[in-house]
């Protein structure tokens, strides 16, 4: 859901408008981190009700901690642990309405109640993920996830 005065709309006309500025943002640039950086800060200025917004990129065969929004996160996340792990084992985002009651959830942040991992695919190849925490239960719904889906099909391009 988005704060109401920075754009209008439906929810998807919202994900496009978001998408709009993602594109003009980064046109131009090719560094992966200043890009993953301002791609976290975009998503947190207009999502509401979050309490953490990044990314984790794959390396040496687990995900490590990228560019990010929020309270201090874990570093380190193997291949099919918590939510993040998960989502890359399936290579599918994951929409998690009570982390809690997820079978091994690694709960960085005790605020945390809801999430949504996205897999970042390059080349047929696993890049990294986007995640996102809510401290409220079922925070995300299938029109988030569908236009956050598209937001890093937008924020792939550029990386």
């Amino acid at each position: 859901m988005f704060q109401q005065q920075h754009y209008e709309g439906t929810i998807s006309e919202q994900y496009d408008m978001l998408n709009k500025q993602l594109n003009a943002l980064l046109e131009g640039e090719t560094d992966v981190t200043a890009n993953l950086s301002n791609a976290s800060a975009l998503l947190n200025q207009f999502l509401v009700d979050i309490n953490w917004v990044g990314f984790y990129v794959w390396k040496e065969d687990q995900l490590v901690l990228g560019p990010f929004q929020g309270l201090p996160a874990c570093i380190r996340i193997p291949n099919g642990k918590g939510v993040c792990g998960t989502a890359v084992k399936e290579k599918k985002t994951m929409r998690i309405d009570d982390v809690h009651e997820f079978p091994g959830h690694i709960a960085c942040d005790a605020a945390s109640n809801s999430e949504i991992v996205i897999p970042m695919i390059k080349n047929n190849q696993i890049f990294g993920v986007l995640d996102i925490d809510s401290p409220s239960k079922n925070r995300f719904t299938k029109e988030d996830q569908e236009g956050l889906e598209l937001f890093v099909q937008a924020l792939m391009k550029h990386l």
